[in-house]
């Protein structure tokens, strides 16, 4: 019997149906009904052999080697899209590396307790698969759930995996969905509205929900997405712009992130159903399965990391039926607006800044950053080649030239960059990390911005579209059949899988975002223009001049003002036990503006009632999988290895009530060694969470300040 305590959920009852015949008197029975939301379910099992539900049949060598290849790789079957999207969402949240962590701290073959000791980890099992939809076609947010083989109905427990960033439904996978599995439980994925829905306006094709790409008007409703627009409208979008994208997370007009919380809930809902239909006791018809598996008796944790732990999160704070008991997240976003007697403190001194939307931060780095990153201080920044010293030198003329600098030098402009985004709530511990930043930036504020605000692909909102552009000179090109058929298996649900960021607004046409000359400057300067004009929409003013923003560019800022507030979470996690673990060198989703802000939010929020404990790992950043990189190595360590601690310690709590662990910075000690070369982790590296927490790593709340220790 679980140590939890909850509500279950009132039972559905079929109309009419009574049990038995034994006439009205009798009860009628609690059937397993498809929840109305559901489409068409499809079942596959998987022996754990050939194939399996965590590895896909690779197994952990085959994890670890190269991409496996297709028998025709411009016409993948769905078995071998699956198997090679499993492959690549896998290694996209850890790092692959034996001397990160791979196959000793984590992996398929290391057990929850840290044992390396399942071999090649493979388990086999039922995948139940479907869209959840509003009954329009156009929603079809893809749902899953993995039923192991060793699931224990008489201990049943459910795990949330929600797609981390903006993947497709197997995107957390390697986070959630490992540690799920490996604890027997069923795991219930959602690629929450975002997902892999890549519609080529110009060949009018689009992903089926398995992966395959088929013409727009033969999918119909089994379309991931498919653009809103009239057959006329197509046309002439697509003679005026040839080759673009659109991005079901950026274009289906509906802020998706908005309902990341609802879409979680349901894949908990779709996970009782998929657990009854394979395990429910028979109804008195001997066919009909009951609702034996129910919230009342199921162990259920919200987790994920990410996207998908702001997702855990905000279900946990909209769950009026009781489907969660706890949340245990790494690195999540929570936007959240701290009441202004709210504040967050480092060591003695208020942080800058605290508070601030994912749009807000997105479209300052996307701003400074590039001139930032030439500081003499960030001379030892990993992939800093991947910035363009002569693009990164123009941005800072042009920031300054548009007066939002006021240096005179480079170098001096780069520093008064750096300086702005420390001043916008970024940690110091994170400035060596901007330069490999930076394109993820570029990527994501345009792709905000339409999400924000519920813009069409037609709209060019701030002159930007996405189409696959040539990489070495940025014209715009066409996919080849093989690169469009394998997007299930290499896009992550951005401007991916070989399509890039398109400047529409460049000197001389369309070409690709960083390759572009701004008209404003006549410089290639990262398209400043673009820049100013996504900060713009979060700030409802001209930045550049602080004059009011007319016209329509004022309609753009507010509907994206609208849907900036539309994610904010609420705080009130209703007494939930909860643990946050998030890395202080995040340099894509910053404590301040995240972790730190919901603890402080939710102790104001909750008092007394908040189980929330937020645990901060330093030398930890938001991308395992960068630890791969020279620099990284020697720098960083894996904070996979917490969320795994963090769901050890929520399942122990819930099954046998033992003590969540006190909110404490945990003090971590880098790898060291030469960049490239940095020796093999151990534990030493990566000391565990403790019960009892030193006075100085404490992380704290009263008299409305949260206050994090140096």
């Amino acid at each position: 019997m679980a140590f939890h305590n909850k509500l279950g959920v009132t039972s559905i009852v079929a109309a009419g149906i009574l049990a038995g015949c034994g006439g009205s008197s009798d009860a009628p029975e609690d059937l397993n009904t498809k929840p109305s939301f559901l489409g068409t379910v499809q079942k596959t099992a998987y022996d754990g052999v050939s194939d399996d539900l965590l590895t896909a049949g690779l197994g952990r060598t085959g994890l670890q080697g190269a991409a496996p290849t297709y028998a025709d790789a411009s016409r993948p079957t769905a078995a071998e899209l699956r198997r090679n999207t499993i492959y690549s969402n896998y290694r996209a949240l850890i790092d692959p590396s034996v001397n990160g962590g791979y196959g000793t701290l984590y992996g398929p073959n290391v057990d929850n307790a840290g044992n390396a000791t399942l071999g090649e980890g493979k388990i086999a099992g039922d995948e139940y698969i479907t869209y959840a939809d509003d009954g329009t076609g156009q929603v079809n947010v893809t749902l899953m759930v993995q039923i192991p083989a060793g699931f224990d109905k008489a201990n049943p427990c459910i795990v949330t995996a929600t797609s981390s960033g903006s993947r497709g439904v197997y995107g957390a996978i390697g986070t959630a969905g490992d540690w799920g599995l490996k604890q027997k439980c069923a795991v219930a994925y959602s690629d929450k509205g975002s997902g892999i829905g890549f519609h080529n306006l110009q060949a009018n094709t689009v992903n089926l929900m398995n992966g395959a790409r088929a013409d727009a008007a033969t999918a119909g409703r089994n379309s991931n997405f498919t653009a809103s627009m009239t057959a006329a409208e197509l046309a002439s979008f697509n003679a005026a712009t040839p080759n673009r994208f659109a991005i079901k997370q950026a274009h289906s007009q509906q802020n998706s992130e908005k309902d990341w919380g609802k879409y979680t809930l349901q894949a908990v809902e779709f996970a009782f159903f998929a657990l009854n239909d394979k395990f429910g006791d028979l109804a008195k018809d001997g066919t009909t399965r009951l609702n034996t598996i129910k919230p009342a008796n199921t162990v259920v944790i919200a987790s994920s990391a990410s996207n998908g732990g702001g997702a855990a999160i905000m279900a946990a704070e909209q769950d009026t039926k009781g489907l969660i008991d706890g949340v245990a997240v790494s690195e999540p976003v929570t936007p959240i607006a701290l009441a202004s007697n709210v504040s967050v403190r480092r060591g003695n001194a208020a942080v800058s800044r605290a508070g601030l939307g994912l749009y807000d931060t997105i479209t300052i780095a996307n701003l400074y950053q590039p001139c930032a990153v030439l500081s003499p201080s960030l001379a030892a920044s990993p992939l800093l080649a991947a910035v363009n010293t002569t693009l990164a030198t123009n941005r800072c003329a042009s920031l300054r030239a548009k007066n939002l600098l006021t240096s005179t030098t480079v170098a001096a402009q780069a520093e008064e960059s750096l300086q702005k985004l420390r001043e916008a709530g970024f940690e110091s511990d994170s400035d060596l990390l901007h330069a490999s930043h930076y394109g993820t930036y570029a990527i994501l504020a345009p792709f905000y911005a339409n999400m924000y605000g519920k813009f069409s692909v037609r709209d060019n909102v701030c002159g930007f579209s996405f189409a696959p552009v040539v990489a070495t000179t940025g014209a715009i090109t066409t996919l080849t059949s093989t690169q469009e058929a394998q997007f299930f298996a290499n896009a992550n649900g951005t401007p991916s899988g070989g399509l890039g960021v398109v400047n529409n607004n460049a000197v001389g046409g369309p070409i690709g975002d960083a390759f572009s000359v701004s008209p404003s400057t006549t410089l290639a300067d990262y398209n400043i223009d673009g820049a100013v004009c996504l900060r713009n929409l979060a700030t409802g003013t001209d930045i550049t001049t602080g004059a009011p923003l007319t016209g329509a560019a004022l309609t753009n800022s507010q509907r994206v003002r609208a849907g900036m507030t539309e994610v904010l979470h609420n705080g009130n996690l209703r007494a939930k036990p909860a643990i946050i673990v998030h890395g202080r060198n995040d340099a894509l989703i910053p404590v301040n503006h995240n972790s730190r802000a919901y603890f402080a939010a939710n102790k104001a929020v909750e008092g007394a009632a908040s189980k929330l404990s937020y645990i901060e790992i330093t030398n930890a950043n938001h991308f395992d999988a960068f630890l791969g990189f020279p620099g990284y190595d020697s720098r960083l360590i894996p904070i996979h290895r917490y969320h795994i601690q963090a769901m050890n310690m929520m399942y122990a709590h819930l099954k046998s009530g033992a003590a969540l662990p006190p909110s404490q910075v945990v003090r971590t000690v880098p790898r060291g060694g030469a960049a490239g070369a940095a020796p093999a982790i151990t534990t030493a590296n990566v000391p565990p969470i403790q019960a009892a927490p030193a006075a100085a790593n404490q992380i704290t709340f009263s008299n409305n300040t949260a206050t994090i220790p140096e």
